[in-house]
């Protein structure tokens, strides 16, 4: 029989330095649990004064856990384990033995349907896989090397397997070239078309997908559910105004991300990395929103954003606004944020207001020029539609031209001046 039930112990470490309360952390592990179909019997917090280096946890919860557990079992360690300790505790509880960052990959594993996806989780876990190989089993002892009597000993089993993983690994690393190399040719076509693109970033669950589903008409999966989307999916989208923009929904990041996975999924974070706009939704009505805005900075940080970039960079969108009754609740929120637009991306309120936010911050960058076209410059004035954020037109009374109130970056005013500059100098005499 296969595992059909699991167990999840939260250890609270003493020289753990997070704010959460423990029994969120673990109501969290239980979600995540869920996330990949298996129903929890019973879920416990247990305080660790002094982590044992064989088990992490003491002899008496073990003997608490096995009461519970039997051969169908998983047990899932909301916590780091050593691959000593986890080898230990299946040995001592007879049941499979997993910590947060393997539960974490398995979701990342279950939900991948792409080929980058399914190449980035697949490097993600053999390099947790590697860092697993231990000198615990009769298979990873010396293999007899050469022939017959004659032969010296030879590599042990363990480097046979360590050899056989990083031959894996450069495999998989080829080929995600490969698929960074493609992304690096999109990326610069959406440069070179000056098309701005705004990435969505976010702790998992927060109602990334369900607003980039509302702004875009995609139809990305998404559920009440922890990572419910893993592949990252970019649509193509005007604002109220006309101007184009690609918007680009990424996965959703949590506590203690495992650092494989970030290592792995740093082709798919470029694109926040590379975003001109980062829109950081916040699940307003989580307890601990304050709490996951920091593990989402820090996130990214880690890709090479310091603090004052990313503040440069981002608009907040709180969202789930449908569920807060008290608007007291998110005063930390407000205090933090004070200018972020609040939003409900279930019930659509709110939409306006971030259309507008993020018009005003793309505007941050760009020009207004008011410019008159001559009616037989058609290329010109068709260019300026293209790449420009028309505000206002009008013609003049003979008809022979057009003007624009026109915002274009400082990029688009440079090639545009190039290509007719009798334009400006009309312009200039007029003044």
């Amino acid at each position: 029989m296969g595992i059909s039930r699991a167990i999840v112990v939260h250890p609270e470490l003493r020289m753990d330095m997070s704010t959460r309360p423990p029994e969120m952390m673990l109501a969290e592990a239980v979600r995540l649990v869920e996330a990949i179909g298996l129903p929890v019997d019973h879920a416990m917090n247990i305080r660790v004064n002094t982590p044992r280096a064989a088990t992490l946890i003491g002899e008496g919860v073990i003997d608490n856990i096995a009461l519970h557990a039997d051969e169908d079992c998983l047990i899932v360690i909301n916590a780091s384990l050593s691959p000593v300790q986890q080898r230990n505790l299946e040995q001592k509880l007879s049941c499979k033995v997993i910590d947060r960052t393997a539960l974490i990959l398995e979701i990342f594993g279950e939900r991948a349907s792409t080929s980058a996806g399914r190449l980035q989780v697949e490097l993600a876990a053999l390099t947790f896989q590697r860092s697993r190989l231990v000198r615990s089993w009769t298979h990873l002892e010396r293999q007899r090397g050469g022939g017959g009597f004659l032969g010296g000993p030879g590599e042990r089993q363990i480097e046979l397997d360590r050899r056989m993983l990083d031959d894996q690994i450069l495999r998989i690393k080829a080929e995600l070239k490969e698929v960074e190399r493609t992304r690096h040719i999109q990326r610069q076509n959406r440069q070179r078309n000056e098309t701005p693109t705004l990435a969505l970033v976010g702790y998992t669950n927060a109602g990334k997908s369900t607003l980039f589903n509302l702004l875009t008409g995609a139809e990305v999966l998404s559920k009440d559910m922890l990572f419910a989307t893993l592949d990252p999916t970019m649509r193509g989208l005007r604002l109220s105004s006309g101007r184009p923009v690609v918007l680009a929904d990424t996965v959703g990041f949590i506590s203690h991300l495992p650092t494989e996975l970030v290592e792995a999924f740093k082709s798919t974070l470029e694109e926040v990395v590379e975003a001109d706009m980062l829109i950081h939704v916040h699940d307003a009505s989580s307890p601990m929103a304050l709490e996951e805005a920091e593990d989402v900075e820090q996130v990214i940080s880690s890709l090479g954003l310091d603090e004052e970039e990313q503040a440069r960079r981002t608009i907040h969108v709180f969202n789930k606004m449908d569920k807060i009754k008290d608007k007291g609740a998110i005063s930390g929120l407000c205090q933090r944020y004070p200018d972020a637009v609040m939003v409900s991306a279930l019930t659509h309120s709110g939409c306006e207001d971030l259309n507008d936010s993020i018009e005003k911050f793309l505007a941050r960058t760009e020009t207004t020029l008011n410019i008159a076209v001559p009616f037989h410059l058609g290329d010109a004035r068709a260019w300026l539609h293209e790449h420009g954020h028309i505000l206002k037109t009008q013609k003049n009374e003979e008809a022979t031209e057009e003007r624009f109130l026109v915002m274009l970056s400082e990029a688009n005013k440079a090639r545009f001046l190039s290509r007719w500059p009798e334009l400006f100098e009309n312009r200039l005499a007029k003044h």
